[in-house]
Order: structure tokens, then sequence, then C-alpha cells
């Protein structure tokens, strides 16, 4: 009866039996894998292995010292490495006084423990269009940029090398802003302007990371422009995280950041807009005493006669630089070019002087042409840091 109500309803009964597994084969594949467990713990019980038998590979170190005594040092270290990932070896870098560059590394023997600190020469700074690590800061927004603890800053590590006894002349710094927006007319840029010639990235370019790091290794100084409130906002607004009068000195500094952290390698900041947000003491001067913290320069385009950024900087000992004019104020080459002879004479009068020029094709042509002449009448085309410097404290 039970086989009946067991039985698929509509089948008839199988008379087919189960074939049972051996009794032998049961016993032989247990004693195959005892001795498997065996031999295994006879092996962990004799071997010299800390790893516990992970797969590992060798690999040897070779790094030059930067210090200058020595020529050649190498040092050899153990890792192994398992999957990916390498174990039994640890290297922490921190930042070195050496060379500008320089990390002190220190290797960790996985076997023995053993600890060996040498000194790891960086990529140069300057037109190699590296970053140095030294004077990078975590954020919650990226990587900032800082004062290093041996003192470095970035407008100096960052600064196009300039020789003031060279300099005969007086002394000519043009600043193109706008650039990043447009991939095509940054390129343009870079491909007819010479390295002296700074350039001001706006925040926001899909492609800024790659586009700055280009213009730094083709000579370039950089700026980073931080939109600012005018008085015509939000009807004439300078874009995402704009630094408002609004806000707190705090939410104002967290946006600052932001701001900071789309790309790295600039040796200073400059506004873009911001007539009200530079002539409010109370709002400019937390901004103005972040970016002196962390190294920076600060460069006023010139476009509003409100702005208090001069005597802040001053207050700040931050390094501050002021357009005397915008060339491109009529963007037509007519004008352009009456615009660059103008800018000569007020650097003839004070030793000194600095434009601000739209990265427009027009722009960028007619500067492209005067650049190529101003040597032979007697000018120093530099870039904006040789004309930076500390205002006095009022």
């Amino acid at each position: 009866m039970a086989d009946d109500l067991s039985a698929p309803l509509g089948q008839k009964k199988s008379s087919k039996k189960r074939a049972a597994i051996p009794a032998v084969a049961v016993r032989a594949t247990a004693a195959v894998l005892g001795a498997i467990v065996a031999v295994f713990a006879l092996w962990a019980a004799v071997a010299n292995d800390p790893l516990g038998g992970e797969p590992f590979a060798r690999i040897k170190i070779d790094i030059r010292s930067a210090d200058k005594g020595s020529d050649k040092v190498k040092a050899g270290a153990k890792a192994e490495a398992a999957g990916p990932s390498v174990m039994g070896a640890e290297s922490a870098a921190m930042p070195a006084a050496g060379p500008p560059g320089s990390q002190m590394v220190t290797i960790i023997d996985g076997s023995s423990g053993k600890r060996q600190e040498v000194s790891v020469p960086g990529a140069e700074s300057g037109r190699s269009g590296s970053i140095d690590a030294r004077l990078l800061e975590g954020s919650r927004h990226g990587q900032i940029p800082r004062v290093g603890i041996d003192g470095a800053k970035v407008s100096d590590v960052y600064a196009r090398p300039f020789d003031p006894a060279k300099a005969e002349g007086p002394r000519i710094a043009i600043v193109v802003t706008g650039l990043a927006v447009s991939s095509a007319t940054t390129s343009e840029a870079m491909s007819k302007l010479p390295g002296p010639v700074t350039f001001a990235f706006a925040p926001y370019g899909t492609d800024v990371d790659r586009l700055a790091t280009r213009a730094r290794g083709e000579g370039h100084e950089l700026l980073l422009q931080l939109p600012m409130e005018p008085f015509d906002y939000p009807d004439n607004d300078p874009g995402p995280q704009t630094l408002l009068t609004t806000l707190a000195p705090e939410q104002n500094i967290d946006r600052l950041q932001w701001l900071m952290s789309r790309f790295q390698g600039y040796v200073g900041v400059a506004n873009f807009m911001g007539a009200r947000f530079t002539a409010n003491d109370q709002a400019l001067a937390p901004i103005l005493r972040e970016i002196s913290k962390r190294g920076l320069i600060y460069v006023d385009d010139g476009t509003s006669p409100r702005s208090l950024a001069g005597q802040i900087a001053g207050a700040n000992m931050l390094p501050f630089a002021k357009a005397a004019m915008v060339l491109d104020m009529v963007p037509t080459p007519a004008e352009v070019d009456r615009a660059l002879v103008k800018l000569e004479g007020m650097a003839r009068d004070k030793g000194f002087a600095v434009g601000i020029v739209s990265a427009l094709p027009v722009s960028i042509d007619r500067l492209a042409a005067w650049t190529k002449t101003a040597e032979s009448r007697g000018f120093v085309l530099v870039p904006i840091t040789a004309v930076a410097a500390k205002a006095k404290p009022s």
C-alpha cells in the first residue's frame, strides 16, 4: 500500500533498485582525504612559512637616493603578493625635507620585520606637469593645496623659473582667463602663446584636469578662477559653488575648497566676477585668509573699483597682483592692439603691468602676434608670480 501511495500517478511502479555505492570505494576515498590532511599538517609543522602557504612573488626595489653625498643607493626588499595586492611588505610615504617632490619611504620586510627608510626623489615640478604630494591635503571634496610641513609654498614650487637679474626692461604679465570651458580654444591658446603667458582656468570644464596638466607641462603658470557674487546676482550667475555674501564664512570656505579640488598645480587664484563679494569685507576677508594659509597668491582682475582685495591681502601678507586693464573689453583686433599699446605705456611708467584677456579667438590671435615683437621693443614678458608681491599691512 505504501508503494502504491508513493508511486507517481498514472505511472506503473518501477521494479528497478537504486545502485548502492560499494563500501570499499567509500573507505578508499576517506583514506585518500585523510592522507592529504596528514601531509598538509606535517608540512605546516616543519615549514618556516609565516604566510601559511599563500602564493608570493619576489621583487627587487632599486631606489636612487636623493642625498647629494651619494651616487646610488640600492635597497632590496621582499614583497609577498597574494592575488593583485602586495602582502608581507608595507611602505609608508611621508613628506621629506629634501629636494622639492622627494619623499621618505619606509620599507618593511614582511619576513623579518626589518625597517629601512630611503629618500625617493619625486618628479620635478614646474614644467613637468607633475603634482608635488607634499602640497596636497585631503578634504571632503578631494585634494586641495596646502603649505608643506617643510614650509614649501604652492606659489613657489609651481612658479615658472624667472631670474630678475636677467630681466632688463619693464615687465608685463598677461593672464588669459576662461580656459577649460572649451577644449578647442584652450588647445589653441597653448599652441599659439609662449610659456610666460599665465593661464587662468575655470573650475567647470569636464576636461579641466588634463588641460591644466598639459598647460603646466608646456611651461605656463596656472590660476584657478573663483566665481564670486556680482551685484546683479542671481540674474547674472557665475556658476555652481559661487561665493556669496549671504552665506556664513564656513559655508563659503567649504565652497572654496570644492573649487580648489577641481585640479591642482596652480600658483594662485583669481576672481571671476564678484563686484559685490569683493566689496564686502566680512565676506572676502575669510576667503583671502584661507588662500594665504594655503600658500597661494591672489590676482584681482581689476574690473571692480570697489574691490577691497588689495587692502585685505596686505593685512594677511598674501601675495597680490592687480590687473591694470582688460585688454579685450572691446573684442576686435584693432581695439585689442590699442589696449596692448596702452598697457606698454603703463609698464614703462610703473616698471611693470598686468593685463587680463579673455580666451576668445581674436584675443588669442592678437596677443600671439604681440608677444613675438614685445621683446624687440624692450619689454619682458613674465609669469604672474614675477609681479605678485606681498603688500605691506595697512
